[in-house]
């Protein structure tokens, strides 16, 4: 069976600035460095990731966040350090409900506002009718956080 792999392509208006940021997202120089297009294919997760340059856009447009799910906290906390050693602003949540679902995550925009959370889902199921405690804390019930809308 063939490997599926994703491919994103984003407007930039800023070719090199974006390039900077993607490289510290992902950990990956880009395959391709044009002056108006990068290509970043990315290993894990299996990602083909185009930058091509606009004149102008309107930031956040439909899109609301994109996201990569990885398999641990400490997976989170990789993202987290690589994205400090390259002087991004972060915003990070432990023990979170967001979307029915107990995360721990990272938050980091590109130059064009495009928001991106590195996540691990630690419970799958936190409907309010269900009781969970991670660590012998409680986690708060059926809040839904702005990640699910």
């Amino acid at each position: 069976m063939a490997v599926l792999k994703t491919h994103v392509a984003l407007n930039v208006t800023n070719l090199e600035k974006s390039v900077a940021f993607y490289q510290a997202m992902f950990g990956v120089e880009p395959v391709k460095h044009k002056m108006d297009y990068a290509k970043f294919d990315i290993p894990s997760p299996p990602l083909n990731l185009t930058l091509n340059v606009v004149s102008s856009m309107q930031p956040g447009g439909a899109l609301s966040h994109l996201g990569v799910q990885v398999d641990s906290t400490l997976e989170v906390q990789a993202a987290v350090n690589r994205f400090q050693e390259a002087g991004l602003a972060l915003f990070e949540e432990k023990n979170t409900d967001c979307c029915y679902a107990l995360q721990d995550k990272v938050w980091i925009s590109d130059p064009d506002q495009n928001k991106w959370e590195v996540f691990v889902v630690k419970v799958t199921d936190t409907a309010p009718e269900k009781n969970v405690t991670v660590n012998a804390e409680p986690i708060a019930q059926g809040v839904k956080n702005a990640c699910c809308g």
